[in-house]
């Protein structure tokens, strides 16, 4: 089994969740998806993250991005807790959630040993083709930033349109919200670069987006 690599397609697995079974990534084509890991049902950090998945769901909707979420309890636990969630925090969860096994959270590098046996908190930006664009490891002790999230799956959209999104895109310290002009790669497209964009030298020029 080879760990998921970016740029490639995602490794195809079949899966159940609590929206019925699942066949990765084939079932995910034709929208972006962020599929991402959890240690385990039942606990502080991955509760306050589901619940911001939730709330930030109406962004990644607008994005064409659909949620998934999996941890290697089996079902029955995630379907108690979401029913937990919505009793306690009147949050309704509506993404479904993969019930993984260690042969699966292997195959997907999240299993380190180093952090105990529960997976870590794994990120999986898929792209409509089914290819793996972006794949984020937090450990068990550090909830995610999920707007940081749904910067990501912009960043790419953004990216695909052949241009370089920058640090803390769209509010970057030196071009606030334009986006990166790829490098020219001959003598003529550099003077070109200079007359046509705003430049900080031919190597480094924005745009608006």
């Amino acid at each position: 089994m080879s760990l998921p690599m970016l740029g490639e397609t995602f490794p195809h697995i079949d899966v159940q969740t609590t929206h019925g079974p699942m066949s990765l990534p084939e079932d995910l084509k034709g929208k972006w998806t962020v599929l991402f890991s959890h240690p385990a049902d039942f606990t502080p950090v991955c509760t306050t993250e589901f619940v911001s998945f939730q709330k930030h769901k109406e962004e990644f909707d607008a994005l064409g991005c659909q949620l998934v979420g999996m941890s290697v309890d089996q079902v029955f636990s995630h379907i108690k807790w979401v029913e937990w969630i919505k009793e306690k925090l009147d949050v309704e969860i509506t993404f479904p959630i993969i019930a993984g096994n260690d042969r699966i959270a292997e195959q997907l590098g999240m299993l380190h040993p180093a952090k105990g046996s529960n997976t870590v908190r794994a990120v999986f930006i898929i792209d409509p083709e089914g290819v793996t664009r972006t794949i984020l490891y937090y450990p068990q002790e550090i909830g995610r930033n999920i707007s940081e999230i749904v910067r990501a799956v912009k960043a790419l959209q953004k990216s695909d349109e052949g241009v370089a999104t920058p640090a803390n895109w769209p509010k970057n310290e030196l071009v606030g919200d334009h986006v990166i002009v790829p490098p020219a790669t001959d003598e003529k497209t550099a003077k070109e670069r200079l007359a046509n964009y705003e430049c900080f030298d031919w190597w480094f020029c924005h745009k608006p987006q």
